[in-house]
């Protein structure tokens, strides 16, 4: 009963919402996308294209604008190492207030930049902490000490409406209804207004709550009875990184969702590349994790017309690599394996001559470690079917393999090598073209001249390859031939150069 009244008043609050927040932002877009095989539609809500390059602000000014002339003479305060900062600094300057924001030490200046340049002269930043619990307490010992008003994230109903104003665009669009809607979930506001303004327009509409793996705070709340707080949060999603959900927010979703699932960074991250290539968008972690547990369930949903919101795409630029990395092991295309081969010249050239002609290799780690065998470790980009067919090929070879996509030390490339077990060694940076077997041309060219002792390549997207490459040598005579081998050798890959005398020391302990 107290979440329907709750409900009731959220509702007449949007209503409210409608005539504050577009002097600030526009309509966001309602993008879709259709897919075949099973088919089904899904569309997109683009919060990404808003103000902030997020929903949040849609929240702080709501709320902020509310306030009296009294209390915006006095000014607001807030904790956030993201979105929620931008959106009351937005707030501040438009309403001409001043915002004082709480950040923890380690928020990223790109964040930081990005909340001076939205909120000007207005705002004033606070770095305090290590984690946001604590810019928060601080916050709020501020807030009482200077008599401010602090503006939350999620856990207030004037917030709430705002963010729920995402929700009566999607209504307006006349593009629903919608069978299934995926919302994420970090402290709760977005998905308890989405949800409420959802289910009284389209009634028959299922709701799907999306939690990190390990962000999950709001599910441990419904199965509680009432928001705990997690021991652990995981903050590569970062945007939904609560601990502890709010107040309000969970009586709304304990009522209102009907089904709980989590995604992983893998899956999140496989979801931003279909994002990429869907609609050349590149969300935040968070951003999609609605799109990523849409395409966990991908079978179960098909003919389905399926509703998500890209809630905000606000990323340092230098996360894409990491996101890169992980996309393809989300979608479950790439593959890691540990193969066994002989410690001698040509050993590698073998091996991948065996390797059907299908497959892709996006990585190679490899260091000597043992005077009679090595296990290179290599990253492949296959399908399902053509994983069958690499392994088929493998044990036809006779050779022994594991995988090892999950290990740590090969998501991180630490590659294991003894230099002490390196003879007369010689690196290289070697630059060849990015197709299939140019690889293996090469290591057929070099090896009857030199053993393979050190492989470190990763697949770039550009349309050359770049690799570090350690070779070894019987003697000194062949060590200072292998120049002229590898001129020889130049059908094979675009240029090389030798490592510097420094580099060559390092690498080798010297």
């Amino acid at each position: 009963m107290e979440s329907e009244s709750l409900q009731r008043e959220l509702r007449q609050e949007i209503l409210h919402a409608r005539r504050r927040i577009y002097e600030v932002g526009e309509v966001t877009p309602l993008d879709s996308i259709t897919l075949r095989d099973p088919a089904l539609e899904i569309f997109v809500k683009r919060e990404d294209l808003s103000p902030i390059h997020a929903y949040k602000w849609r929240g702080a000014y709501n709320r902020m604008a509310q306030l009296s002339e009294k209390e915006l003479s006095v000014g607001v305060i807030t904790a956030s190492a993201g979105n929620h900062a931008q959106g009351v600094a937005l707030a501040a300057r438009k309403l001409g207030t001043r915002a004082i924001i709480y950040m923890p030490l380690s928020t990223p200046r790109m964040k930081q930049i990005a909340v001076r340049r939205h909120g000007g002269d207005h705002v004033e930043i606070r770095l305090h902490g290590d984690s946001y619990d604590q810019a928060s307490a601080a916050a709020h010992d501020c807030a009482a000490e200077e008599d401010l008003c602090y503006i939350h994230a999620y856990d207030d109903l004037a917030v709430m409406a705002g963010q729920g104003t995402l929700a009566d665009e999607i209504v307006m669009s006349g593009r629903g209804p919608f069978d299934v809607a995926y919302l994420q979930i970090g402290g709760g506001g977005m998905a308890a207004a989405t949800a409420t303004w959802l289910k009284v327009n389209f009634p028959g509409i299922h709701l799907v709550g999306v939690e990190g793996v390990h962000q999950a705070s709001m599910a441990a709340a419904v199965k509680a009875g009432h928001p705990v707080s997690l021991d652990h949060v995981d903050v590569f999603c970062d945007g939904t990184a609560v601990r502890k959900v709010g107040t309000l927010t969970h009586k709304i979703c304990a009522d209102l969702i009907d089904e709980w699932m989590t995604v992983t960074n893998d899956e999140v991250s496989a979801a931003i590349q279909f994002l990429w290539e869907q609609l050349r968008c590149i969300p935040e972690p968070s951003g999609a994790m609605g799109v990523a547990a849409i395409l966990k369930q991908r079978e179960q949903l098909a003919g389905k017309r399926v509703l998500s919101i890209l809630c905000g795409s606000n990323m340092d630029f230098e996360q894409l690599a990491n996101i890169a990395r992980r996309s393809a092991v989300g979608a479950a295309r790439r593959r890691y394996l540990r193969i066994q081969i002989p410690e001698k010249a040509g050993a590698m050239y073998g091996l991948l001559e065996t390797l059907p002609n299908s497959v892709s290799i996006m990585d190679f780690q490899y260091g000597k470690t043992d005077a009679n065998k090595a296990g290179p470790i290599i990253g492949f980009d296959v399908s399902p079917i053509e994983f069958d067919a690499l392994r088929d090929a493998l044990t036809g070879g006779h050779y022994e393999y594991q995988e090892v996509s999950a290990e740590s030390d090969v998501g991180f490339r630490l590659i294991h090598y003894d230099p002490k077990l390196m003879q007369i060694p010689t690196f290289i940076t070697l630059e060849f073209h990015e197709r299939p077997g140019a690889l293996a041309e090469f290591l057929k060219a070099v090896s009857p001249h030199s053993n393979l002792c050190y492989f470190n390549y990763v697949y770039s997207g550009e349309r050359v390859g770049r690799a570090l490459l350690g070779f070894e040598f019987a003697n000194h005579q062949d060590h200072d031939c292998f120049p002229q081998v590898l001129d020889s050798a130049r059908h094979a890959y675009r240029t090389y150069e030798p490592v510097s005398e420094s580099t060559l020391l390092r690498i080798i302990g010297i």
